[in-house]
């Protein structure tokens, strides 16, 4: 393999894109990025040029330094420049940004950086609101919507001053009436002071609950009761000649109802007594004529969740309240009062509430001894919701006094000012859908505006294949008026909606909250924002956009990227998914290895001359590597654990079956309800059973085989740290381990040291000039922060006397410093630390050091020591391991690696199950479960299982056909 020299530039073959019919770059245009000496983290000194407006891939082995070169170079320095356009005075409140490692950039562009980061831990966050697809929505809503009330749901109308002279006119002509101004409404006080203000205007009359009244001094009414007060503004009969005179009355009546008013025909007959005396309400506002209720003009915060002006009241506007339930508070019914039955109480104590329960019980020939699944039923939901004072004065009934019950005086401590008091009563209360708003998130109102017969919530909730679908031809079921007002909104809400769905998001809804999306996903929605706002000349760099995408989908996302190139901008990818590398117009292929071993250019080129350079990567796109196939599957314990009836989100009542101590995969294009089967229900039951998680899972029937496991361990992609004081020893356990060994040396022990003397976070043994960090950060005003290494211990983060304490010659410090790789070979002899540290190795993580900083490792990385440090527990063989996409970021040569511990595991006799859409770690698993066959409601059922051969011939799925080409290629391993 051929390493770059630092002195020469490599040359660049013709670009893929003369193939394509690309524009030649035009004469004013820099041809090429070209980097100088970039030697930030692992780079050796690395210069390229790499071509404008093409699609360029960078790839390699996982922490070859792919990253290093794309984003903490190449976009570090852009942003740098960015910011350096800014003023001095500007600069000082936003801090400033390092200069990356690096001689000189030249030819680069602006600079936009998509990564996997979630935007948003918000819960008020949604698809919806991060695209402004929600805004478009709410701004059209606002202006062509129609009002329908929620009384009646007859449509509202709105009159004018001169409508609604003309209707009494017309239909009372010759008639008494009473016109009234409503001030009251349904409320209760006694308003004395009101009667006062009424009566100072100089009116003399009111009506009160349906009743005419003279106004007299101290006038008032029951404060405990709900009134409807209305003045009387006249009393006339209705002529035509009159017209002066009920103009007048109408626009008063108008002024002190705040735009409402009613009249009365006190002469009417009616069947019943509350027809005869029903009123007619006239509003300027929308009004339901039958009912008078009176909804506000909608403007654009009416359908916002996060305004108070749209939000449901119930649940602010967060769509799910937390509720205390039943089950939290009585976990095990086999238990009585007294030895903790009721969870939050714990067991007796002489103290009021177990004193009430007692007499309760007393009176039902029971006490606080009686095991809880012998009381009566009704006892128990009366001790749970409460005795009202009714019940307890009633002489037939035993109760002697009310009892609020437990499940109120827990939820009126949910709004507690302590913090600790909020915290132990969340243990028992779950997130359940708001019963106002039903999930929606907004006012009762705001859902009784409806377009072409569908009001805003139920368009957020719709996929968006079945949104599109929805606003195809809405023109045609809209009003000329709608239309001329709705064209610009939906040409906007159609466009993006169609970047969502180029990008392969079209299972998603408006209505998903932002933090329950993957990384892919959150990427791709950013990738979509981008597309959407045609920007041109600019240097996008992504961090593998593929990440938990489906093969089928691969083909959308590969021309979303294909699109942003041809309207004129350079593109960089770091990715190791196969399609992508072959569709681009060059590829760098970074390496030979990991850490140290890597920060070379191995090979550069068209994919067609990639695949002839003879780099790691290109031996497994040409298919010399492979990774092998076992012949024979594991025949596993025969066992099964079966979860039945599965109903969350989209899922249709599916029966999973997981064969126990095999290697599963569970598959299926993205938005088909993996997430949904295996994190949100069969997980939390897991999770509930053996170690009595709160966490609710979602509906299902049944579950078998629970008693065949002894523990579930999950590993997700979580980063492991956000500081830089966190690192794979820490994170690992095993800097616990060697804190120990240090502390059990003479020299320790000599000096009285413990193994807190060992920790950089503690005070004692480290440096307290820089608190254990190794570097000190100085700030500079008017320019960037800069961080040197701390000048008393020089970086070594603990203090003289600490490091003079040695094992093997070795300071704490040095052992910070070693990679795993020496760190094995190190601890040969130490079996506690050394199968902490060898899973690591095995993983493909040999290259990292024990003490590098969590904030420096890729997302792979990341979720690699999470694996090591589960593997590195004692494994029982009865243990159930639940893995998400643990392919992410991992090269073929990683993910080679991954499969024979994921192997291993499963050969101790443990089961192992895996969300995966890489073909290279499906293809090796001993039994393979296919959800789908679409995403969203077309998804959601089981289509295809069995072993990776059987669900390729089935022919059922989208899964199938693309591991029907993966094995045809695929070699098998000699027995």
């Amino acid at each position: 393999m051929q390493h770059q020299t630092p002195e020469t530039l490599p040359p660049v073959g013709a670009p893929a894109g003369g193939a394509t019919g690309l524009p030649a770059p035009r004469p004013f245009d820099a041809p090429f990025i070209e980097v100088y000496g970039a030697r930030e983290h692992n780079l050796k000194n690395v210069s390229v040029q790499i071509p404008r407006n093409r699609l360029v891939v960078f790839t390699g082995i996982s922490g070859s330094g792919k990253s290093s070169l794309a984003f903490d170079t190449i976009y570090a320095e852009g942003q740098r420049r960015y910011m350096e356009t800014f003023s001095a005075y500007a600069r000082s409140f936003m801090g400033g940004l390092e200069r990356p490692d690096v001689d000189k950039i030249e030819g680069l562009s602006p600079v936009i950086s998509i990564e996997q980061k979630t935007t948003s831990r918000n819960p008020r966050s949604t698809v919806g609101t991060i695209t402004e697809i929600y805004d478009f929505l709410r701004l059209l809503y606002a202006r062509t919507a129609e009002a329908f009330s929620y009384a009646t749901g007859a449509k509202m109308i709105r009159q004018s001053d001169d409508q609604i002279i003309n209707y009494i006119l017309r239909h009372y002509d010759g008639k008494k009436l009473v016109v009234l101004a409503p001030v009251v409404k349904g409320r209760k006080g006694h308003y004395r002071e009101d009667f006062q203000k009424i009566a100072k205007l100089g009116f003399t009359k009111v009506r009160v609950d349906g009743e005419l009244l003279d106004i007299t001094a101290k006038m008032q009414v029951d404060r405990y009761k709900i009134h409807d007060i209305e003045i009387v503004i006249d009393r006339l009969i209705v002529k035509e000649e009159d017209r002066f005179r009920l103009s007048g009355s109408v626009q008063n009546a108008l002024t002190h109802g705040k735009g409402t008013m009613l009249v009365l025909d006190p002469d009417a007959k009616g069947e019943s007594k509350a027809e005869k005396g029903k009123p007619q309400f006239f509003s300027r506002f929308l009004m339901d004529p039958a009912t008078g209720i009176a909804y506000d003009d909608p403007a654009p915060n009416t359908f916002s969740f996060n305004s108070p002006y749209g939000a449901c009241p119930t649940c602010h506007g967060l769509g799910e309240v937390q509720e205390i339930t039943e089950d939290a508070v009585l976990p095990d019914r086999k238990l009585s009062i007294s030895r903790g039955g009721i969870a939050p109480l714990g067991e007796y104590r002489d103290i009021w509430i177990f004193q009430q329960l007692q007499l309760i019980l007393k009176k039902h020939k029971a006490t606080l001894n009686t095991p809880l699944e012998k009381l009566p039923e009704e006892l128990l939901q009366r001790l749970l919701h409460g005795i009202s004072e009714d019940e307890a004065d009633d002489r037939k009934s035993v109760y002697t006094e009310p009892f609020e019950g437990l499940i109120p005086f827990l939820r009126r401590q949910m709004d507690s000012e302590s913090d600790n008091i909020r915290e132990w009563i969340a243990q028992y209360a779950q997130a359940q859908p708001c019963p106002e708003c039903h999930g929606y998130r907004l006012k009762k109102e705001s859902l009784h505006f409806k377009l072409a017969g569908q009001h805003i919530g139920e368009l957020s909730t719709m996929d968006l294949t079945e949104l599109a679908a929805w606003f195809e031809g809405v023109e045609d079921r809209l009003s000329e008026r709608q239309n001329v007002i709705a064209r610009e909104l939906l040409k906007e809400i159609r466009k993006r909606i169609g970047f969502l769905l180029e990008v392969g998001l079209d299972y998603l809804n408006l209505h998903r909250p932002v933090r329950t999306l993957s990384g892919g996903e959150s990427q791709r929605i950013r990738l979509a924002t981008q597309i959407g706002t045609q920007l041109v000349g600019v240097l996008y760099i992504m961090d593998e956009p593929s990440i938990g995408l489906h093969q089928r989908d691969n083909e959308r996302l590969i021309k979303a990227l294909q699109h942003l190139r041809d309207i004129g901008n350079s593109v960089i990818v770091v990715e190791h998914d196969k399609d992508m590398i072959l569709h681009a117009d060059y590829v760098l292929d970074i390496g030979p290895g990991a850490g140290i071993h890597g920060g070379h250019i191995v090979a550069h080129g068209t994919p067609q001359e990639i695949l002839g350079s003879g780099s790691l990567t290109s031996q497994y796109l040409s298919g010399q590597k492979h990774i092998e196939l076992q012949k024979k599957k594991r025949k596993g314990e025969g066992t099964e654990l079966v979860l039945k009836g599965a109903r969350g989100n989209n899922l249709k009542n599916v029966t999973l079956k997981v064969p126990l101590g095999k290697l599963t995969a569970v598959t299926g294009v993205s938005g088909s309800g993996k997430s949904t089967l295996i994190h949100d229900t069969l997980y939390p039951i897991l999770n509930e059973y053996f170690f009595n998680a709160k966490r609710e899972p979602l509906a299902y029937g049944s579950i078998e085989g629970l008693e065949l496991l002894d523990k579930v361990i999950e590993v997700d992609q979580s980063p492991i740290g956000r500081t830089p004081r966190s690192n794979p020893a820490t994170y690992t356990g095993v800097m616990t381990e060697i804190r120990a060994l240090f502390a059990e040396m003479p020299e320790a022990k000599i000096r009285g040291y413990g193994p807190g003397r060992f920790s950089f976070n503690v005070k004692g043994g480290r440096c307290e000039t820089c608190e254990g960090a190794g570097i000190r950060t100085i700030e500079m005003n008017f320019l960037p922060d800069v961080h040197v290494p701390c000048e008393t211990c020089k970086g070594r983060r603990y203090n003289r006397e600490t490091l003079e304490v040695r094992f093997k010659g070795k300071s704490i410090t040095d052992i910070l410093d070693m990679t795993v790789e020496k760190a094995v070979d190190f601890f040969e002899f130490q079996p506690r630390i050394l199968r902490k540290i060898k899973t690591l190795n095995e993983v493909g993580l040999g290259y990292l050091t024990l003490g590098q900083q969590a904030t420096t490792l890729s997302g792979g990385e990341a979720q690699r020591v999470k694996l090591a440090t589960e593997l590195g527990k004692k494994d029982t063989g009865k243990t159930f391991y639940i893995l998400d996409e643990p392919t992410t970021g991992l090269h073929f040569e990683d993910i080679n690696h991954l499969a024979a511990v994921l192997q291993k595991l499963a050969d101790k006799g443990n089961t192992v199950l895996i969300i995966e859409h890489n073909l290279d770690l499906i293809k090796v698993a001993d039994h393979v479960i296919d959800i789908g066959p679409e995403g969203g409601g077309g998804g959601g059922s089981i289509v295809a299982q069995g072993t990776p051969e059987q669900v390729a011939k089935s022919g059922k799925g989208h899964t199938s056909r693309f591991l029907a080409e993966e094995l045809k290629t695929s070699k098998y391993a000699e027995a």
